[in-house]
């Protein structure tokens, strides 16, 4: 019997003791339940208003600098340098000499040229003034003057190579570097210099055979390069090409831009807005207030809810060209329409918010140096 009564009071002691913990864990189930039916309170939010703009509308591409002339100047004729005139970086005007070569050989063989033609030049005047009198016959007369002008197409030639020892800039432009030495042998087709004419300069850039309608000659054109932050050069459309590239069905633009102060080198990468000549309204939010999506873009956009409470709604919108950080929306919204300016990430469609009001400048400032204290 005392057996029996033990083992009955550890039951009764084990059923106590797991009736509790059982009964503490059903309490606090109970509470998490309640708690997580209540509702939730309003998410805080910035809002904005789309509003209505006036732009001029424009086509972004990228492309590259190309100088209007620019060429690598060689030799023509092989030959030992006896002067440089010029250095590195020097501008130059057409025509200007910028190296000679040796060219004791040309002038030699030249002076003989010019006696064989002054030979020639006689003979041909004795045959010219005995034809008349039949002394001789039309056969020499022929030959004699076929000499004459051979001998004169040979001093022409010799000439001809004679010039070619003297290297000049072919067009108004700047140097690059120097890349041959006094003294030097060149070889045919050795490269001298790079001359490049750099105002104006050419913008090359290309465009979607759809955008074509949106461009034409004569266009306002803005380019900047990332080598020189916060500038923006101006120009014209000045050609379009005449075919559309069949493999990416792309056209090639070329627009012609302003460089007095030679800071847009040939070769650069510009980003190139090309304007159409008149302004239209747009509608307008900063760029914060978008969600950029695979599977498209979109916006919270603040509406009335129950209970004069405020609700957001997520809603697909198509956007447009970017500028000074707003977002032109070109369908989705209207204008005047709330939407949240950003955080949009902890928002979900129906979640009751409330607008936070941004203070006044003045208020900023004091709440700023209260919290500094």
């Amino acid at each position: 019997m005392r057996t029996a009564s033990r083992f009955v009071i550890v039951l009764i002691f084990l059923g106590i003791v797991l009736g509790g913990i059982f009964g503490y864990k059903f309490y606090q189930f109970g509470q998490m339940q309640e708690m997580f039916s209540q509702p939730q309170p309003p998410a805080i939010i910035s809002a904005t208003t789309a509003t209505t703009e006036s732009w001029t509308p424009a086509k972004k591409a990228v492309g590259s600098t190309t100088a209007v002339n620019g060429i690598e100047i060689a030799n023509e004729e092989p030959g030992v340098i006896e002067s440089i005139h010029f250095e590195s970086g020097d501008n130059v005007k057409k025509g200007e000499v910028l190296l000679r070569m040796d060219a004791a050989i040309d002038e030699a063989a030249l002076r003989t040229r010019r006696a064989e033609a002054q030979l020639a030049a006689q003979e041909f005047n004795r045959v010219s003034d005995l034809l008349p009198r039949r002394a001789v016959s039309q056969s020499d007369y022929d030959k004699a003057k076929a000499n004459y002008d051979a001998a004169q197409a040979r001093v022409n030639e010799a000439e001809a190579t004679l010039s070619k020892k003297v290297i000049r800039a072919p067009f108004d432009g700047t140097l690059g570097l120097r890349m041959v030495d006094q003294g030097q042998y060149l070889a045919t087709g050795t490269p001298i210099v790079e001359i490049n004419m750099l105002n104006p300069i050419y913008v090359d850039y290309t465009l979607s055979e759809k955008d074509l309608p949106l461009v034409a000659t004569g266009y306002d054109v803005e380019a900047s390069v990332a080598a020189i932050p916060g500038e923006t050069f101006s120009g014209k459309v000045s050609a379009i090409n005449t075919s559309v590239n069949p493999e990416t069905r792309t056209v090639r633009i070329r627009a012609t831009i302003d460089n007095p102060d030679n800071k847009l080198k040939p070769g650069m990468f510009a980003t190139i807005f090309t304007r159409q000549p008149e302004d239209v309204n747009v509608v307008t939010v900063p760029q914060t207030a978008i969600s950029y999506n695979t599977y498209g873009d979109f916006v919270f956009v603040v509406e009335p809810g129950e209970n004069d409470q405020l609700i957001v709604n997520r809603r697909s919108v198509t956007t447009g060209e970017i500028r000074d950080g707003r977002v032109a929306i070109t369908d989705g919204l209207d204008d005047g329409e709330q939407v949240v300016a950003k955080g949009l990430l902890r928002l979900r469609a129906g979640q009751h918010v409330t607008i936070q009001e941004d203070p006044a400048p003045g208020q900023q400032d004091a709440s700023q140096a209260e919290a500094s204290e």
